[in-house]
């Protein structure tokens, strides 16, 4: 039987063909191992089929829209949970269908997958603090808040990236545009899993977080700083094996990183004991 990690590599390893909303899917393995990922499937598929069959065939993409909008937000009650933002269960796709309840990440990657199968053309935007979605149409672009399915003007934008920019020293020239384009299915399970990192590390939920790593190392393997971090949740577990093997890839390449000498510090202990595993 193929492993969680394994099914979701396979989903993964092509660039130009990644699933994203099963990919995404998948990252809810980790906490619920049982999880039927074809029965969840099928429930987006039967809400798809169910807003198909109200759109007339020659249905612009502003009418599709205005109605896949409607339904995701009015109908099925999807929004935002800003009653608790920061409860990882609002990143599990499984968990925010069933609660109707997400962060901006996870309600456009649920939208996302419904625009596709009625023909939209809807595609996630790595906006900085709040992730956003776009349609290109013949006027333009729309860009869309998956918070609330609002429209979001220029100046909005604008707003919402000024500290951003202030933080960045970037304010005389805030250069929009290059905040707007189409983010690739890998980074947005990228973005989506730490999310759930920095989560489970404020919290110290090791397990949880060695989950996360496993995949971040899957997705960008060849950001060795993905290894290190998955070395210090072994360490944390007490898998000093695993963790000196991750550990000591990253400090062969990054010899004179700024948390080297930290880390070699915890070389020796780690040694130990692995051998006293043995």
């Amino acid at each position: 039987m193929i492993s969680a990690l394994d099914y979701f590599t396979s989903l993964v390893q092509q660039d130009d063909d990644i699933p994203l909303f099963e990919a995404a899917l998948a990252i809810a393995q980790d906490v619920d191992p049982q999880l039927d990922l074809a029965a969840t499937q099928a429930e987006v598929d039967m809400f798809a089929a169910n807003l198909q069959r109200r759109l007339a065939p020659d249905a612009s993409s502003i009418q599709k829209l205005r109605m896949l909008n409607h339904f995701f937000y009015h109908e099925l009650g999807f929004a935002g949970n800003v009653n608790n933002y920061y409860d990882p269960d609002n990143s599990y796709l499984h968990r925010v269908i069933h609660t109707r309840r997400g962060i901006p990440i996870s309600l456009a990657v649920i939208y996302m997958e419904l625009a596709q199968q009625i023909g939209l053309n809807v595609k996630g935007i790595s906006f900085p603090g709040h992730f956003l979605m776009k349609l290109s149409v013949q006027s333009g672009e729309i860009i869309i808040d998956p918070f609330n399915g609002a429209s979001l003007s220029r100046e909005e934008l604008e707003e919402r990236l000024e500290p951003y920019a202030e933080e960045h020293g970037d304010t005389d020239d805030l250069a929009l545009a290059a905040y707007l384009h189409a983010a690739h299915p890998r980074d947005i399970l990228v973005r989506m899993l730490r999310n759930l990192k920095a989560l489970f590390a404020e919290h110290m939920r090791w397990q949880r977080l060695l989950g996360v790593q496993e995949r971040l190392v899957i997705l960008l393997p060849d950001e060795i700083a993905e290894r290190r971090d998955r070395g210090l949740a072994y360490a944390n577990l007490q898998c000093p094996k695993a963790a000196l093997h991750d550990l000591e890839a990253y400090l062969s390449e990054r010899p004179y990183a700024n948390d080297a000498d930290m880390l070699r510090t915890r070389l020796p202990e780690l040694r130990e004991a692995s051998r006293r595993l043995n």
